[in-house]
């Protein structure tokens, strides 16, 4: 199977030193879904948001699932090689670097963000996980070289997400060299503002425009 491209809406900075901030939808979104959550991250980066290339029953996702809480983890690792080739390629043609790349997925969308982190751990300059799951039942998570950090927040009532298992992830996530901070939020598996003010403040901190 041949790597296809994404579509995508990118929003330049006007800086070359810029980071770009790599929007990642949940099921059934595009790139459309989270443009508005960037109005909480303030100015001076790129946006890049994508949409997943996998269709279930007509929802975009960004790789296949075989049920509910169980995925296909051969796609989920194509995808994720394909994402990352995309972004190399959407680097040079839209000028930004690609060094400098912070993912901010929410569930589906957190989830290839974190294979990602698994299968090329030391590719993002970071990321934000909001409801994420581990990407794979096997611990194959790879050393990072650099403390690259990583934002994670779940829902303390949502009924989707194991919370052991996350608890596993979120502890191999730091072992690997990773700069974890892990947050639950009282609420479901829906974004609530509580989620964004936690994540601005944390990009503002380590990503200063």
């Amino acid at each position: 199977m041949e790597y296809s491209p994404l579509k995508y809406i990118y929003r330049s900075a006007g800086k070359a030193e810029a980071f770009t901030l790599l929007l990642l939808h949940g099921t059934g979104g595009n790139e459309h879904d989270l443009l508005s959550l960037t109005n909480y991250f303030g100015d001076g980066f790129n946006v890049l948001s994508v949409r997943g290339n996998v269709e279930e029953n007509g929802m975009p996702r960004f790789f296949k699932r075989k049920a509910m809480g169980i995925f296909d983890e051969q796609d989920l690792g194509f995808r994720t090689d394909e994402l990352k080739h995309f972004l190399e390629k959407v680097a040079v043609s839209e000028g930004f670097d690609v060094t400098k790349i912070v993912a901010l997925g929410y569930s589906n969308g957190a989830n290839i963000a974190g294979a990602t982190l698994v299968l090329h751990p030391d590719f993002l300059a970071g990321a934000i996980l909001f409801r994420p799951m581990p990407p794979f039942r096997d611990n194959r998570q790879k050393n990072s070289l650099r403390p690259t950090p990583v934002f994670l927040s779940n829902g303390s009532q949502d009924p989707t997400v194991d919370k052991d298992e996350n608890r596993k992830y979120t502890n191999a996530l730091s072992s690997a060299g990773f700069l974890v901070d892990d947050h639950s939020i009282a609420t479901g598996h829906s974004l609530s503002e509580q989620d964004l003010l936690l994540a601005s403040e944390w990009f503002r901190k380590h990503f200063p425009s």
